[in-house]
């Protein structure tokens, strides 16, 4: 009998490894695998780094075709059971890479995904909700975020090396929770 398994895209939109959106997008990733593994549930991951795409999705949103490694993105995406997104904000925006990635997939590409979103916030201040703004983002898209939405700030980072603040910790497993649960019920 065959373990069942689901494949989770995560994307990146941040400037790199080892850069606190990374971070977050691992540490999200390997709670989601831990649920669904305690629950008998195998995850394939693929990573995308949507900063190394920046020169194709320019490319690609002034008219050009899109590239190789953009549609082989793409595809990774709309094919996957489950995305994890993690992007920096600047005041309440999204990182540029995030919205030009999904600002260049059409119609309902997405419809019925489930998304764990996660935002890093470079300031100490208590960013706004930036939850309805990545959502909205994804909206057009027909994707179903799960309701937690993971932010994190500087002060998550400063926290002891286990794993961050308790505070970060909690929104992570609550998020995960989400994604794993829905993940499940769909048998996937």
């Amino acid at each position: 009998m065959s373990i069942p398994y689901c494949s989770l895209a995560v994307l990146c939109a941040g400037a790199g490894y080892a850069r606190p959106t990374r971070l977050l997008a691992d540490r999200i990733t390997e709670s989601v695998c831990a649920v669904l593994a305690a629950g008998g549930v195998r995850a394939e991951v693929e990573v995308l780094e949507l900063g190394r795409l920046a020169p194709d999705l320019a490319q690609c949103a002034a008219g050009g075709q899109a590239s190789l490694d953009l549609r082989e993105a793409i595809a990774v995406v709309v094919t996957a059971d489950g995305l994890v997104v993690a992007t920096p904000v600047v005041a309440t925006s999204p990182s540029d890479v995030f919205t030009s990635f999904f600002g260049i997939l059409r119609g309902g590409v997405l419809s019925g995904m489930p998304v764990l979103l996660a935002a890093n916030s470079g300031s100490r201040r208590q960013p706004p909700d930036i939850g309805p703004v990545l959502r909205g983002r994804l909206s057009c898209l027909h994707a179903e975020p799960v309701p937690t939405v993971v932010v994190a700030g500087p002060q998550d980072w400063q926290e002891p090396a286990d794993g961050g603040s308790g505070r970060l910790r909690e929104r992570i497993d609550q998020a995960t929770a989400e994604l794993a649960a829905v993940l499940v019920s769909r048998g996937r």
